[in-house]
């Protein structure tokens, strides 16, 4: 029976479970990387960051990257679409102590896409080689690749680019098998995944509609991937991980919901600032309070609070239980020695 929490390799990195925490921009800041790792992500992944912001230092900013020595092992996502600008980037990144940069050349958004970046570069595989080989020859860490299926609604290419990209120096491949035309309606092709598999000699990722641990076990078997890819499930929901990987499903106290969240929001604010943070956590509140766990009228209440002192204020009340909680996870989680990467996150969608 194939158990999640066998572990595996990128190249030199060993991962110790099969479940990879996906990036996701305005979502994988520090505090939810390490919540995830917390949880039973083996990989985390920082959100995509713009080349053409590190090379520049003046795009406009969702934050900055902060690794800490808990989160290893990290991949840093990188986009553009310039092989010299991205293989500098690399550079900075391996430099930060990343242990992969990973490519995105899957993101379906607008604002990228029309930059020649993202999923657009699976309709030039010439050219997408050419930034694996560039980034390749600059690091000394692996390199590895997120792509969609393709451009357009039934295409294929990735079936014929991913296996360019493992020529030109990538050490993985994660497949997300919707076209970037479908974005994330409809449902993830994995007959397309296994076709991939078959065809690369090196971890193929599995990417999209990873759920519960009976799918995850299932795409596993059925493509032969190395591990799944986990995005909106956890989102705000970190026992999602926890029963992926174990196969145990659990519903949190009340105590436990309030405990996790108050810890991420102090690491949020500590990783932001204050004021960059309230903004930020909104969506949070309803994430990790709703599916049922608390009343609707209680997660509005939160979201028109001024600042996030409150917001603690208002869940503690709420569950008085918490405290301790907190205290208790404060005393056990190690502060991880966080250290400020000076690059500019991107503010575009994720892919």
């Amino acid at each position: 029976m194939l158990d999640l929490r066998q572990p595996w390799s990128i190249g030199p990195v060993e991962i110790p479970t099969r479940l990879v925490l996906a990036p996701m921009a305005g979502v994988s800041v520090q505090a939810f990387r390490r919540q995830g790792r917390r949880f039973g992500a083996g990989l985390v992944c920082s959100e995509m960051v713009s080349s053409a912001g590190i090379e520049h230092r003046n795009e406009r900013t969702l934050g900055y990257l902060r690794v800490a020595t808990d989160e290893h092992p990290l991949a840093i996502q990188l986009f553009g679409s310039d092989p010299a600008a991205m293989a500098e980037s690399a550079r900075m990144i391996e430099a930060a102590g990343a242990d992969l940069v990973d490519l995105n050349f899957g993101c379906p958004v607008r604002k990228v896409t029309k930059t020649g970046a993202g999923a657009t570069l699976l309709d030039d595989p010439e050219h997408a080689s050419r930034i694996v080989s560039a980034i390749a020859d600059a690091v000394d860490i692996p390199v590895t690749v997120k792509l969609r299926r393709g451009m357009r609604d039934g295409s294929r290419d990735c079936l014929s680019v991913g296996p360019r990209l493992v020529d030109a120096g990538a050490s993985a491949l994660t497949l997300h098998p919707r076209s970037a035309q479908q974005m994330y309606t409809g449902t993830a092709d994995h007959a397309l995944t296994a076709e991939l598999v078959s065809l690369v000699d090196v971890p193929v990722i599995a990417s999209g509609d990873i759920v519960t641990h009976t799918v995850a076990r299932e795409v596993l078997e059925r493509t032969g991937a190395a591990a799944v890819m986990v995005g909106r499930a956890a989102q705000g929901n970190p026992w999602a991980l926890e029963a992926i990987v174990d196969g145990t499903v659990r519903e949190p106290s009340r105590e436990e919901i309030v405990a996790e969240l108050v810890l991420f929001v102090r690491e949020a604010v500590g990783e932001l600032g204050a004021r960059r943070a309230s903004g930020f956590l909104k969506k949070f509140y309803g994430w990790y309070l709703g599916h049922g766990r608390f009343p609707r009228e209680f997660r509005q209440q939160l979201v028109v609070l001024d600042s996030t002192d409150e917001v603690e204020a208002r869940l503690f009340a709420a569950a008085p239980g918490a405290i301790g909680l907190v205290e208790r996870l404060e005393a056990e989680i190690p502060p991880g020695d966080a250290v400020t990467l000076e690059l500019p996150i991107s503010i575009y969608g994720g892919g």
